[in-house]
């Protein structure tokens, strides 16, 4: 039987897909408006993206040992709402003209904080509403709903954006915000309290994540890949609205379709992930989608006006289909080398590490940006991304064709 038939997972597969499309539209809509309504500069840009992540440095961890102690749907419930009133502010703002830069950097850092609680929350609820046999088709259902949004997002947020303006268009995400809310608070499957630690210690409960993800001799060089990918991905996506628009002199509806051709690789990555990894082993196909996420990096750099444009959509398709194969592989490969008891706070060190690297990434690409030139950037971030496989191609992982199922530290 088919997992949406589920009345109240379909009411969470509704709800997480509305704001996943939300979320995209913003993503696009947000720099746009810096761009060409504020006038803002590459720097100024770049720090949006610093302001939205940056709360993945301070929250991460603790966010994943308090997400173990209390009922998540009402954080999930409230952080869509709160997150509605934020982003609704800035086309109210627009519409009487008072909108500021400073404006939307001040939307962004309690977003920010938002988006990090509910993620963590999203993360640790499906397994309190689902029986275990049937979390893996729920979680392949969610995960796919990345790769629908990034594509439809990606294309709907540039012509949305040349259509009724950037301003209206993150409007757009407040009202998926404020629908997603009314799907979760639908859901009807009572959650249980969960039981507390009798003598609750946070600070060692984050540093038993910490410690199994580097000491194990795969995590390890999974996380540091990862955070090397994750800085350097959002140095290149700090700034390359900026250059696409000042640079290659595209009109927002181009850069959404072309966006939009080139995630389709996320999409044909979900069909076929599986497929390739029994045919090649999920340790080698690990590595070369990791290797591609790279390739796909430094190809982005030849983008350029005329023909050359076209360098943008063949590396937007490669880093689709990469990045996705990538994070699949990755998230199996931590459940099967973590003990049940630490699943949550490897899962939060792990997301730790790659997203506490992106708002240090963006502010590095505005300053190389600033200080180099646009194109530059984009040379210096796909060389970094491909060196970042170092960390993997000199670990354990690279003489294996599969990640065993084991929990030990040796391999």
């Amino acid at each position: 039987m088919s997992i949406l038939r589920h009345p109240d997972f379909r009411r969470l597969w509704a709800a997480d897909l509305l704001s996943q499309l939300g979320s995209r539209l913003s993503m696009g809509a947000i720099p746009l408006l810096a761009v060409l309504t504020l006038n803002a500069s590459t720097l100024q840009v770049s720090l949006l993206r610093t302001c939205e992540t940056g709360a993945w440095l301070v929250l991460g961890l603790f966010a994943g040992a308090w997400a173990d102690r209390i009922r998540c749907r009402p954080v999930l419930v409230y952080a869509d709402l709160l997150r509605a009133l934020l982003f609704a502010s800035i086309p109210v703002a627009w519409w009487f003209g008072v909108l500021t830069l400073t404006q939307v950097y001040a939307v962004l850092v309690p977003a920010g904080i938002l988006t990090v609680l509910f993620d963590v929350a999203h993360n640790s609820y499906l397994p309190r509403m689902l029986e275990r046999d049937r979390l893996l088709p729920g979680n392949a259902k969610l995960a796919a709903n990345h790769s629908i949004a990034a594509v439809i997002g990606a294309g709907l947020s540039g012509v949305l954006v040349q259509w009724l303006g950037a301003a209206l268009t993150i409007g757009l995400d407040a009202l998926s915000f404020l629908w997603s809310a009314v799907w979760l608070r639908s859901i009807r499957t009572p959650e249980a309290e969960p039981v507390k630690p009798e003598r609750p210690d946070l600070r060692r409960e984050i540093g038993d994540g910490l410690r199994y993800v580097f000491h194990h001799p795969l995590l390890r060089p999974l996380a540091l890949n990862t955070m090397a990918t994750m800085l350097f991905q959002a140095a290149a996506g700090a700034i390359m609205i900026v250059y696409l628009v000042r640079g290659v002199h595209l009109q927002p509806a181009t850069i959404g379709v072309l966006s939009m051709i080139g995630l389709g690789g996320a999409i044909v990555a979900s069909v076929v992930t599986e497929r390739l990894s029994m045919r090649y082993g999920d340790a080698r196909t690990l590595l070369l989608s990791s290797t591609g996420i790279g390739v796909a990096f430094t190809v982005q750099a030849l983008t350029a006006p005329g023909w050359q444009v076209s360098w943008f959509v063949v590396a937007t398709l490669l880093a689709g289909f990469c990045i996705i194969v990538s994070y699949i592989l990755q998230a199996s490969a931590r459940q099967r080398l973590c003990p049940p008891e630490l699943q949550g706070r490897v899962s939060a060190t792990m997301s730790f590490v790659s997203w506490g690297a992106a708002p240090i990434g963006s502010l590095l690409g505005g300053t190389l940006a600033t200080a180099f030139g646009l194109h530059t950037t984009l040379w210096i971030a796909g060389l970094g991304t491909l060196a970042g496989n170092a960390f993997l191609y000199f670990s354990p992982l690279r003489t294996l064709r599969t990640i065993p199922v084991t929990q030990s530290e040796t391999i």
